[in-house]
């Protein structure tokens, strides 16, 4: 059985980190553009480069739009679901793909007041976001990953700004997403897992705790955007059999 633990005590998770830590581990980003280019939003290119994080070579994804004028970032669940279920993704990527939507979905819709159907997402309803989440299910069908673990997750502390003002961190939807999984605590003032990186874990992650017994077939790393003074700000995938 081919299993992927997901190490996220370094510094939380992230959708762009996760894509980029299975980018790292052989997963075709020219592939995962393509598909994605397909659904109906605006125009966009990916992007990898490998940066150092605090001593640790990762791969960074970048998701640039090739369009004129205001980003849309407010798209409803129904909307995106429709894309997904509409798409030339095999029927896996779908299932993983609405598997890791649909718990960010509950915890608008819980958060708001709002059915299912109704709820829109304001970040995680960009490009950028659509790009990272499905792009994770498009990498996870490629790579065959039949289990996938993770670690206790750190999620800072601070506040943060989102679309409708300043909160404290974690986020409301990725606290309320985060419920039932073990955290680990972190003196970082920040959000160092974002609600797409809260989706993952809920969606997809069968299990918490350890590395499990394995054997280690490679390892990748998947950057995040900002620097910390004191740890590398990277996710760490371990790719293995059972």
């Amino acid at each position: 059985m081919k299993v992927l633990y997901l190490d996220c005590s370094i510094s939380g998770i992230s959708g762009d980190m996760t894509l980029g830590a299975l980018v790292d581990l052989g997963a075709d980003i020219k592939e995962i553009e393509r598909l994605l280019n397909e659904f109906s939003i605006e125009p966009f290119e990916i992007k990898v480069e490998g940066v150092m994080k605090k001593g640790i070579y990762s791969k960074k994804v970048h998701v640039i739009e090739n369009v004129e004028g205001k980003k849309v970032n407010h798209r409803h669940y129904s909307t995106i679901k429709k894309m997904i279920e509409d798409s030339s993704l095999t029927e896996r990527a779908k299932q993983l793909s609405l598997a890791i939507f649909e718990p960010i979905a509950l915890a608008e819709s819980k958060i708001h007041n709002s059915s299912l159907e109704k709820v829109h997402f304001h970040e995680v309803g960009a490009v950028d976001s659509i790009v990272d989440t499905v792009g994770v299910a498009i990498a996870l069908d490629q790579l065959h990953i039949d289990k996938v673990y993770a670690s206790p997750v750190v999620v800072g502390g601070g506040s943060i700004m989102i679309d409708h003002g300043r909160y404290p961190v974690p986020a409301p939807a990725t606290l309320e997403m985060l419920t039932k999984i073990p955290l680990k605590s972190s003196s970082v003032e920040g959000e160092l897992t974002t609600p797409t990186g809260a989706g993952i874990l809920k969606g997809v992650v069968s299990d918490f705790g350890p590395i499990p017994s394995m054997t280690i077939e490679k390892v990748g790393y998947g950057a995040g955007t900002k620097d910390f003074p004191e740890h590398p700000n990277v996710l760490r995938a371990i790719l293995g059999e059972l």
